[in-house]
């Protein structure tokens, strides 16, 4: 008899396949209240890592971290009319506490820009105080009606920016610096995620800017995932909060302001760019385990995989020691392909005889016996040929996933047939994107036909990027 596999297959049913994933490689569990999850520790590594290489890219950017209040109060919201117009449907809002009614309703926070504006305008008085970059590591609150773990939850895990300039072409080119050299740097070159960087349309900015830029994922089901957004707000919220500077010529000015996120949906998004029928594959740069050295069974070998381990942890590497030789060993090997590993190192007695260790490759696939004295110095160049690897195939599959069509009928044909379509914004605009939404399908972003970010929605050559998405 054959036997079932541990994972539904991504071509029987993706979403099927992408729950399987997060339950049998112990990323997730959903939580007690509807739409929110428990994120599991091997999952939370995953995060903590993104956490790690962003952290330090928004701080090369200049931003300082910071923490402002979960709660905030409703009245605060209510000071830019299209961003509480934009979050009404989502928000979580507290009426009692300590038994007693509050005198003000407070929100749980959806995001921070109303109460972020209420301390820029006590710390912002002079021209020197600016720019002001402040980030802040945090959770937020969005009632979720389709939830769906880490792509969608109403209480989920993120980063968000808030800075505060003199002008609005620092503010605007801040907000793009952002997006290239934090955003798109992490997700390209450690997530290992070809992302498209894009400009929203009106219909898809967020409430209260006055454009946003995007970074847009295609998934393994031809979908698009939106990862992350850097957002000019120009001074709306400096009006609501009375946000304003003395300028150098003693005037008093308006500060231009942007805000920038990325969250959990990143672990989603990682999931679907390069998970397989056999389980999750996590890009070597981004793996907080990316070499586990595995006993098979007997206690020599345990001695000795405790010292590669040693070894190669010395050389700079993430390293896992799986001695646990009462587990069969089958089924680690199955737990370690579920999880991405990209590199297991097997161990038994039989190797110990030969000097070799069995190596593994999670990515590429495939095992070759290699001397046990050689992983330390093997192993470096072989991560980063499968980084490679991954980011490589992220770049095919978009490119022979994405057509150019003339017509919104060819573009919505597209996107329902599991692929990404080009369509020359002036033919689309914002009446064919109407249309578009109707049937699911959307307007991702518009870039300009070299494939750069176009400087307004009008330019001439903007082409748009239709497709559904997650």
């Amino acid at each position: 008899m054959a036997k079932a596999p541990v994972l539904t297959p991504q071509a029987e049913d993706f979403p099927r396949w992408y729950q399987d994933l997060i339950n049998k490689a112990e990323l997730a569990d959903n939580g007690p209240v509807r739409g929110t999850m428990v994120i599991r520790p091997y999952g939370y590594g995953l995060w903590e890592r993104m956490q790690h290489e962003m952290d330090a890219r928004i701080k090369e950017a200049g931003a300082q971290n910071a923490y402002f209040p979960l709660f905030i109060p409703q009245s605060y919201l209510t000071r830019e009319a299209e961003h509480v117009e934009g979050f009404a449907p989502e928000l979580a809002v507290v009426t009692h506490g300590g038994g007693k009614e509050l005198e003000e309703p407070v929100v749980v926070r959806p995001t921070s820009e109303t109460i972020v504006n209420e301390y820029f305008s006590k710390w912002v008085q002079s021209y020197r105080d600016l720019p002001l970059l402040i980030n802040q590591w945090a959770n937020v609150v969005r009632w979720e009606m389709r939830p769906r773990v880490f792509l969608r939850t109403s209480e989920f895990l993120w980063q968000e920016g808030h800075t505060a300039h003199a002008t609005y072409e620092d503010a605007r080119a801040y907000a793009a610096r952002i997006h290239r050299d934090v955003y798109a740097d992490f997700m390209i070159n450690v997530l290992g995620i070809d992302v498209v960087l894009g400009r929203k349309t009106a219909r898809e900015r967020f409430a209260g800017a006055i454009n946003t830029l995007t970074l847009e994922g295609m998934m393994g089901d031809g979908k698009a995932l939106q990862m992350g957004t850097s957002h000019e707000l120009g001074t709306n919220f400096a009006k609501a909060f009375n946000t304003q500077y003395l300028s150098k010529e003693g005037k008093q000015e308006l500060v231009w302001q942007t805000s920038w996120g990325v969250s959990t949906r990143m672990v989603g998004g990682l999931i679907m760019s390069h998970g397989d029928d056999s389980g999750l594959r996590v890009p070597p740069r981004l793996a907080a385990v990316q070499v586990v050295v595995v006993a098979i069974k007997g206690d020599e070998a345990v001695a000795k995989v405790r010292e590669v381990g040693d070894r190669l942890k010395a050389a700079g590497l993430r390293v896992q020691v799986d001695d646990r030789i009462d587990t069969p060993f089958g089924r680690r090997a199955v737990d370690w392909e579920l999880k991405g590993v990209p590199v297991r190192v097997e161990i038994g007695p039989r190797d110990l005889e030969a000097g070799t260790a069995m190596l593994a490759r999670r990515i590429p696939g495939g095992k070759e016996p290699v001397s046990i004295d050689a992983l330390a110095e093997l192993l470096p160049a072989l991560l980063e040929e499968d980084q490679a690897l991954l980011l490589k195939e992220s770049r095919e599959r978009r490119e022979s996933r994405t057509s150019d069509v003339a017509t919104l009928g060819e573009a919505a044909e597209a996107a329902i047939a599991g692929g990404w379509a080009r369509i020359p914004w002036a033919d689309l605009g914002p009446e064919g994107e109407a249309k578009l939404a109707e049937q699911a399908v959307s307007v991702r972003c518009l870039v300009a036909e070299d494939g750069s970010v176009p400087a307004a929605d009008d330019a001439p050559g903007t082409v748009a990027i239709v497709a559904r998405a997650y």
